[in-house]
């Protein structure tokens, strides 16, 4: 019988981990990646000399959340170990145990653990297991520019057999895994074809500016902080570490915040670092690298079913090319997870020879597990942004939403309250939905008790007219 054939676009986490679960079912598996070079040797290496022009966030803060982590090590323990064996052990709510506004380490504590490793080694690692994996073909240098289609449709729609290269080369496929990130071309081809998704995006996003930093020889990295995410006037701070001594720290604006784009300087970004307690001590080492900034964030979703109906068979799209949110919050690669097992599990029932099933299977399975995700980030998002506006006009932000006054309640009483911490600790590392964390236990409503009357913002920092003198703006 002849082996199944599936071509992945894309070489970053989301189509390695396909290929990976592809292969262990006994498909036959081809990756087709842009970017022309691999990773050189150590850890150090492939951070200095690797470049991948392809992936916007290439160098910018990344975590793998103890849920993505948990599942990972369900599917490929492997692989599991050795990221233990190059990354650093790290607990997402270790900052906590120790100091005054803390909470002390509790039994269970143990659930959010997870391994900090820089975005570019985690992605060298998961490579060299793919080229090692049989049944993967792995081809850097091959950009995707059409897609090809069956003559007869399935299900009423186009049915997609293969993809076609820059150098009009033809490479067939049972089926196409659109594993390109935000930046994937496969929305456009698909629209070649008479097939374009549903899209939904939002008008703008965040603007991140970040820098690492790496203790000296000998000396210990600065203590996390007591929380990984902060929000303040403006301005969101945010922190994690990575392999090798290795720490990043992020300040997060609005897209439309024109004034602190000076940021992006190294010498205002560090005066402003400076204004945020919390955070200012991991400033005080040797920076690795200088000010990277990242715009073009918005959130963004492909519908691959729309009324019951797929757009197109033969292709599904998953992880950032399914649907972008967020970055700060870290979801993207646990998601990503999550959606290649979604995959995998509807292969196992459905196989290749129905492949309108099988999109709907892969579409009810994301309806399920990822879209409430993707909603919820995009609802916090919405009014972040609105918050900020108001911030800029130096007004408070009002709403009636009562989600999102939720949401600030539970930021402000994780202080007061180790069980409401750790009911949004569990939500944050995708461990629990809002609903189970904070609804049904009845935290969410002495959240809502223990934040009445206090201040918006949990963590000092400064007001926004101080911030913008420091950054000269």
């Amino acid at each position: 019988m002849t082996t199944r054939h599936t071509v992945v676009l894309g070489s970053g986490p989301t189509g390695l981990v396909t290929a990976l679960l592809l292969a262990a079912e006994g498909i036959r598996v081809t990756v087709l990646d842009g970017d022309p070079l691999p990773p050189p040797g150590d850890a150090d290496a492939i951070w200095d000399d690797w470049h991948r022009p392809g992936v916007h966030q290439f160098r910018q803060t990344h975590g793998l959340l103890p849920g993505g982590l948990y599942l990972l090590n369900q599917e490929l323990p492997g692989l599991v170990e050795e990221l233990r064996a190059t990354g650093s052990p790290h607990n997402m709510i270790g900052g906590t145990w120790a100091g005054s506004a803390g909470s002390p380490r509790q039994p269970g504590d143990e659930r959010y653990d997870t391994v900090a490793v820089r975005r570019p080694v985690l992605e060298a690692l998961l490579l060299a297991e793919a080229e090692r994996t049989p049944g993967i073909t792995v081809r850097r240098g091959v950009r995707v520019t059409g897609l090809l289609t069956g003559d007869a449709q399935v299900a009423g729609s186009p049915h997609i057999t293969g993809v076609v290269t820059e150098d009009g080369g033809r490479v067939a496929a049972d089926l196409v895994v659109d594993a390109g990130g935000r930046n994937s071309p496969a929305g456009r081809l698909l629209g070649q074809v008479g097939a374009a998704p549903r899209e939904d995006r939002a008008e703008t996003g965040f603007r991140y500016y970040t820098r690492f930093f790496r203790a000296p020889d000998g000396a210990a990295a600065p203590p996390q902080p007591a929380w990984p995410l902060c929000h303040h006037d403006s301005v969101s701070v945010l922190s994690l570490p990575g392999d090798s001594g290795v720490w990043s720290v992020t300040l997060v604006t609005s897209g439309r915040d024109q004034e602190l784009r000076a940021l992006a300087d190294p010498d205002a970004w560090q005066h402003a670092l400076r204004l945020y307690p919390l955070f200012s001590p991991l400033g005080e080492a040797q920076p690795l690298t200088g000010v990277t900034a990242m715009g073009g964030t918005e959130s963004r979703r492909r519908r691959m079913v729309v009324d019951g109906v797929p757009v197109a068979t033969g292709i599904v799209s998953l992880g950032d090319a399914w649907a972008t949110a967020n970055p700060q919050f870290g979801t993207g690669m646990s998601l990503a997870v999550r959606h290649t097992v979604i995959l995998r599990d509807a292969l196992r029932l459905v196989g290749l020879d129905d492949p309108a099933e099988l999109a709907l299977r892969v579409d009810a399975g994301t309806e399920e597990f990822l879209t409430p995700v993707w909603e919820g980030l995009a609802h916090w998002d919405r009014h972040r942004l609105a918050e900020i506006d108001a911030e800029i006009r130096g007004e408070a932000y009002r709403t009636t939403d009562e989600a999102w006054n939720l949401q600030v309640a539970v930021e402000t009483a994780r202080w007061q309250d180790p069980a409401v911490l750790r009911a949004l600790a569990d939500v944050a590392c995708l461990l629990a939905s809002p609903e189970e964390a904070l609804v049904k236990s009845g935290l969410a409503g002495r959240a809502v008790t223990l934040a009445a009357g206090q201040p918006r913002y949990a963590e000092p920092g400064p007001a926004r007219p101080e911030l913008l003198t420091a950054v000269g703006a």
